[in-house]
């Protein structure tokens, strides 16, 4: 089977280790399997390959989240599922607001988790091909979609990738609303339901826009871009140009 993507593993049973490195690696994945997460992101930081890091919450040492928390500080920006037994309904926000790109409960089995990665992968590739060296720019909002970050006039926000891509996808439809349903899905797959009832995920939606105004009132506190329509979504005020770089 041809291998198109390289997995950093990180879980510290070994004997789960092993085993979900043969199921990825059924699925067409190269996986490089770690015990700890020093050990990944020494692998990360010396320029090893990795199209996604897959991560455990709870290890020995230290947790799944530290890992992601210090890869992020680090400028590293490789897609990070995490593949858990916690609970969804403590651990999830707090991993999309650290900057995951999703959170699988280890009950879905291999086959879920290859197809939510190969999803980010796909995703995160055609995003490459189509924005390389193009910016979008909203007013005083500039957007670098090739290396997730954000300016508001000239200082960078420090947006976690999942804000990065809330924050693109209101840019790059300012004027119109965008629904809570559709702000959602730039974190999670189409279709993807989280929370209690039909709903639930709103609470996700408006917990990072919080965050999200936040920081932009951090560099900015008479900021008011951001207007939300409660029973449908939000919006950025004002209209977007693509511009590409010569």
């Amino acid at each position: 089977m041809d291998i198109d993507a390289k997995l950093a593993l990180l879980d510290d049973d070994s004997t789960y280790l092993a085993q979900l490195s043969d199921g990825l690696g059924e699925h067409g994945f190269g996986v490089v399997p770690f015990d700890n997460g020093p050990a990944l992101l020494e692998y990360l930081d010396e320029g090893g390959k990795a199209d996604c890091m897959v991560l455990d919450w709870r290890l020995e040492r230290g947790s799944g989240l530290d890992v992601l928390v210090r890869a992020r500080r680090r400028g590293l920006t490789t897609p990070a599922v995490f593949f858990t037994g916690l609970p969804a309904t403590d651990y999830e926000s707090v991993a999309l607001d650290s900057g995951a790109a999703d959170f699988v409960d280890k009950s879905r089995g291999v086959d879920i988790l290859a197809r939510r990665i190969r999803l980010i992968i796909d995703s995160g590739k055609a995003a490459e091909t189509s924005a390389i060296e193009e910016e979008v720019r909203v007013g005083r909002l500039r957007l670098r979609p090739q290396v997730c970050r954000a300016y508001w006039d000239s200082t960078d926000l420090n947006l976690t990738v999942t804000e990065f891509r809330i924050v693109m996808a209101l840019g790059s439809s300012a004027g119109e609303y965008v629904s809570y349903r559709a702000i959602y899905d730039c974190v999670h797959t189409a279709g993807f339901i989280a929370g209690s009832g039909e709903d639930g995920y709103r609470t996700n939606v408006r917990s990072s826009m919080k965050r999200i105004r936040n920081k932009f009132r951090a560099i900015d506190d008479a900021f008011n871009e951001i207007e939300n329509f409660p029973a449908f979504g939000y919006r950025w005020q004002g209209t977007s140009s693509g511009n590409r770089n010569q």
